[in-house]
């Protein structure tokens, strides 16, 4: 089967697109680091590299394509932003739906931030959607995911708008069950990495971590905010929170070496407790050394991109591209899924495994 990708980054959906079999024979992406990144891994992919409004006359070619897919940028629809339904970047979820018009796919995968498929704020703008892409013929259902529950080591919500063409079988919420597995913890993924600053785990990120004068205390110590800026510990033995695309400074998280390396006790949640029982904060600057920042390979990793793929552009730039992402994993089950309805495939879940490694996460 055969894809176009649509606000391709640095091409998290495509790899996952591309292990369910489906090969991408054009993309569209804006961002000059993310166009380096996409052709240094996707070279037999013809690119598109500008405003998508404009590159309409170029797809055509592509008419009745298997499938277009894309994430259009979220940033006017995250609860992390505005939520601004008149912020023009989010105007372009109309752009691929122009698209999605004009192609006509068989079916098509519009991915975003959780709250534009669950927030009422958002009603009207999902209702001028979804009557979009059923005038167009489709049958659209609308889907909350969670990376976790998919092989990936992130606890990482999106929705996504899928439809089919009418006549093919509709994505349903059994369709992804088969796809079901456990993700393996952070100690999992990091440690076969290698420490930071060995070879292929040298991308570091040199931001300082200090505590906050005020902390604002949760019930978990991996919650709240214990230190400055919005960089939260994580848990080795857990997952990763949502990696954001304003990763690279103090809004990267970061890890206790010698909790993930070495067995010790989790220097946060001593902290936290001593805070929880009304112990002072300590000094801004009272932070053992080994407290770090996640780097651009766990980073990587954590969205299970594969562990050779190049990224291209500055370390700023390059975080970004990573936390923009879609994990390549869910990315692969939605792909899967889809593929599933226009092949007929009955959705007839499967037994739960654990997923080890990016491998596993796509098997």
């Amino acid at each position: 089967m055969k894809a176009v990708s649509l606000f391709s980054g640095a091409g998290g959906m495509d790899v996952g697109f591309k292990a369910a079999g489906f090969e991408i024979v054009a993309a569209n992406e804006l961002d000059k680091h993310a166009c380096e990144t996409f052709r240094a891994n996707h070279p037999d992919t013809m690119l598109l590299e500008g405003d998508i409004n404009n590159c309409g006359v170029d797809l055509r070619a592509f008419a009745g394509i298997d499938v277009v897919f894309g994430g259009p940028p979220c940033q006017g629809f995250s609860v992390a932003g505005k939520m601004d339904p008149d912020d023009p970047r989010s105007k372009l979820i109309f752009s691929f739906c122009s698209i999605v018009e004009l192609l006509q796919p068989k079916a098509f995968v519009m991915e975003n931030v959780k709250s534009l498929g669950s927030l009422s704020k958002f009603e009207g703008v999902r209702i001028a959607l979804i009557s979009r892409f059923q005038k167009a013929g489709y049958s659209v259902t609308i889907h909350i995911l969670n990376a976790k529950d998919f092989g990936v080591p992130q606890s990482r919500e999106r929705v996504f708008f899928i439809g089919v063409k009418n006549g093919f079988k509709p994505i349903t919420s059994s369709s992804f069950q088969k796809y079901r597995k456990v993700a393996p913890t952070l100690r999992d993924v990091l440690i076969p990495l290698g420490k930071p600053g060995t070879a292929g785990n040298d991308r570091i990120c040199n931001a300082k971590v200090t505590l906050a004068s005020k902390p604002i205390l949760r019930k978990s110590p991996y919650a709240g905010m214990l230190f400055n800026g919005q960089g939260r510990p994580l848990n080795p033995d857990g997952w990763a929170s949502t990696l954001p695309a304003s990763m690279g400074g103090n809004r990267t998280p970061i890890i206790d070496n010698n909790h993930l390396y070495h067995g010790a006790d989790a220097w946060v949640e001593d902290y936290h407790q001593h805070l929880m029982i009304g112990g002072k904060p300590q000094g801004m600057h009272d932070v053992p050394s080994y407290l770090r920042r996640l780097t651009i390979d766990e980073s990587a990793l954590l969205q299970t991109f594969p562990s050779n793929y190049i990224f291209c552009g500055p370390s700023s730039r390059v975080f970004s591209q990573i936390g923009n992402a879609v994990p390549c994993g869910l990315a692969n089950v939605v792909a899967k899924s889809v593929k599933d309805s226009l092949l007929g495939k009955p959705a007839t879940p499967g037994a739960t495994e654990k997923g080890q490694n990016f491998e596993l996460a796509f098997a």
